[in-house]
C-alpha cells in the first residue's frame, strides 16, 4: 500500500465503517496498479506490430480496465457519505471489467506466448479479488 494513501485513510475525519480498513487498502492498492499495468499492456500490445488485428479486443479491454480501476479507486477513495448501492455498482463492474480483461490477457499470453499480457492477467486477477473481498462487505 502507498504510504500517504494508507495514512490519508487513517487520518480521515470520517472513518470508515463499511468496510475492513484493510481490505479497503488492499482493494484501492489493487485498483491503482491495474489501472496501470493495463494501460501499460495496451501499449505494449499496439507495440506488436505484426500481430495487432489479434489484439484490437485485448487493447480494448485494457483501456476499458484502466479506466473502471481507476474510476473505482477514486471511488472508494472517498469515505465522507459513500452511497452504498453506488460503490456496489462499481465494485461489481471493476469485477466484471478485470475477469474479461484477465481473461483475454490469458488468452494472448498461453497462445501467443504475449509475457506482458501475462503480467497484465495476474494484475486483473488481483484487482478483481481484492474487488470481490470488498463487494462482501458493501451493506444495502
Amino acid at each position: 500500500m502507498h504510504e500517504q494513501l494508507s495514512a490519508m485513510l487513517r487520518t480521515h475525519p470520517q472513518p470508515q465503517t463499511t468496510f475492513d480498513p484493510a481490505a479497503l487498502a488492499a482493494c484501492l492498492d489493487a485498483c491503482l496498479e491495474c489501472s496501470a499495468v493495463c494501460t501499460a499492456c495496451a501499449d505494449a500490445c499496439l507495440g506488436e506490430r505484426e500481430h495487432l488485428a489479434h489484439l484490437v479486443r485485448c487493447v480494448r479491454l485494457n483501456l476499458d480496465c484502466a479506466d473502471i480501476c481507476a474510476a473505482t479507486g477514486r471511488i472508494l477513495s472517498r469515505l465522507t457519505e459513500a452511497d452504498q448501492g453506488v460503490l456496489r455498482a462499481q465494485l461489481q463492474a471493476c469485477v466484471a471489467t478485470c475477469r474479461a480483461c484477465g481473461d483475454e490477457c490469458t488468452n494472448h499470453a498461453q497462445h501467443m506466448n504475449m509475457v506482458h499480457c501475462a503480467v497484465c492477467a495476474e494484475s486483473c486477477r488481483r484487482c478483481e479479488a481484492a474487488c470481490t473481498r470488498l463487494l462482501g462487505s458493501v451493506t444495502a
